[in-house]
Order: C-alpha cells, then structure tokens, then sequence
C-alpha cells in the first residue's frame, strides 16, 4: 500500500514537471498571430525565406513574416509581412532578403526610405532586392574577373 502512494506521488511530480515544460515552451516560442498590419512584397527570388521569418530594421526585429506565395499572372513570389503598429515606413523603402551567414537563416531587411508618404496597411512595399545566393556571387566575380 505505502509503494502504490509514493508511485502515485512521483507520477505527480513527473506529470507538473512535465507540464512546467510546455507552458515553458508555449511562451518562449512565440507561437501567436503577431500583432500589427500586413505589408505585401514581390520578388523573383526568395531563397529560403519561410513564414514565421524575422523582418528587421537596423538589425532590430520588427515584423515577422506571415506567409508566401506565387502570383499566378507574374510568377513572382508574393511575401506578406506583420509589422508592429509602432513602425510607419515610408513609401519609397526597399525590402531586401539577406542570410545571417552562410549557415544562417533568411530574414527580411527593410530599409527606410525618405518619402513623406506612409505605406498604409495592406499596401506594398514597391521597391525590393532578390535573394542572392553564394552561387550568384561567384558568378558574377569570375564574369568581372574574365572582362565580361
């Protein structure tokens, strides 16, 4: 009888320990709808870039990205972003999607612009840079060092 109580009692403990864990979890993961308005971007190419990807200014995140798709009618890669309600871009920023080393995710860059216009929400950040992958910067070095 005194064995089936101290099971039971550390079947307990295991089972709040357990669940200590995944509350931990929960939180730290960030696993909410972010909070804010949506902004849409086009690219060519996207490289890696995955829903729930950070969108950053100066290094600082700011936004997290939502979703990707394909536009049917240009082939482009449609990415739509939440950026917190705090950041008014203006029209005239560039969107561009860089590595955090070579082992590194993707994250996408903003880069504010000077325009005394603000992109609304829903609206679009016109001007973007594609992804340029490591291949892409070999080539164009071995054209430049051939005199292409």
């Amino acid at each position: 009888m005194r064995r089936n109580m101290v099971e039971t009692v550390l079947g307990g403990v295991v089972v709040l320990v357990a669940a200590g864990f995944v509350l931990f979890a929960m939180r730290t993961a960030e696993i909410r709808e972010p909070e804010g308005y949506s902004v849409t971007a086009r690219f060519l190419k996207v490289g890696g870039l995955e829903p729930g990807s950070d969108v950053r200014i100066s290094g600082v995140k700011v936004g997290t990205i939502t979703s990707r798709e394909l536009d049917a009618a240009s082939f482009e890669a449609v990415v739509t972003m939440t950026l917190a309600s705090k950041i008014q871009l203006p029209a005239d920023t560039e969107a561009v999607i860089t590595g955090e080393g070579l082992l590194g995710g993707k994250y996408l860059r903003l880069i504010p612009g000077q325009d005394t216009e603000i992109i609304a929400a829903g609206g679009e950040l016109e001007r973007t840079r594609d992804f340029k992958s490591l291949e892409d910067s070999v080539s164009e070095i071995i054209f430049l060092a051939t005199g292409g």
